[in-house]
């Protein structure tokens, strides 16, 4: 098995023994992420393709590996998936850019704080 297998299986281990203590929550979760995830105005390889997005803008290792095997799965292919990723980049990277030029010069252009 490799290690994004059982990282993954880990996961899913966990989150049914986590569903063994808050079952209606787990439930819940579980309903409302397959619903979101299924085919609508968007399709579900789209969808998890901005879930992958998402899952490395916020460093989530688990959903990183999960959401690439789900739209590989879901029909993505190894450039759509990796164009993907330079979205992701060049998103956080303007995050941190807009971030910048605002609020950092902002705080080098007022007074200190006595």
């Amino acid at each position: 098995m490799s290690l994004v297998s059982e990282k993954i299986k880990a996961y899913k281990d966990e989150i049914g023994r986590y569903g063994d203590s808050l079952p209606g929550i787990t439930e819940a979760y579980h309903a409302f992420t397959g619903a979101s995830l299924e085919d609508g105005e968007l399709d579900a390889k789209t969808k998890q393709l901005i879930a992958l997005g998402i899952a490395l803008s916020t460093n989530n290792e688990i959903c990183t590996f999960y959401h690439a095997e789900e739209a590989k799965s879901k029909g993505a292919t190894d450039a759509e998936i990796l164009e993907t990723v330079a979205v992701a980049s060049a998103a956080l990277a303007g995050n941190a850019l807009s971030q910048g030029v605002t609020r950092v010069q902002q705080a080098l252009s007022s007074p200190p704080v006595q």
